[in-house]
């Protein structure tokens, strides 16, 4: 596994890929490239993400649990198979509304 990626050419689960920590956020890479990274996280109750931009597009992928996904000030609870797209340059954040696993995907680009 290069920089601490998934393995390739092997089948395996999301939701069986990461586990919860007790108040803690888990992260892994799935793959990490220059044009963008795909990762994993766990997040326990209560715990979450500050508020912050990012310069490209990411998608949010819930695969366990329930999470509110701010976008530009706006509430989105999104829960298992939920997914939501958090624009590029626009202000967002993640909370666990009880603890969540989720899937992110950063595009980068250069326009």
């Amino acid at each position: 596994m290069e920089k601490n990626e998934f393995a390739k050419a092997l089948k395996f689960s999301f939701a069986d890929s990461i586990n919860y920590a007790e108040k803690a956020v888990v992260s892994k890479h799935v793959l990490k490239k220059e044009t963008g990274n795909i990762s994993l996280f766990a997040f326990d109750k209560g715990e979450g993400l500050s508020e912050h931009k990012a310069p490209f597009d990411a998608v949010v992928m819930i695969v366990d649990g329930k999470a509110d996904v701010i976008i530009d000030g706006k509430s989105h609870l999104l829960s298992t198979g939920e997914t939501i797209i958090m624009p590029a340059n626009i202000s967002h954040a993640l909370r666990a509304v009880e603890k969540f696993k989720m899937v992110l995907i950063m595009i980068k680009s250069n326009e």
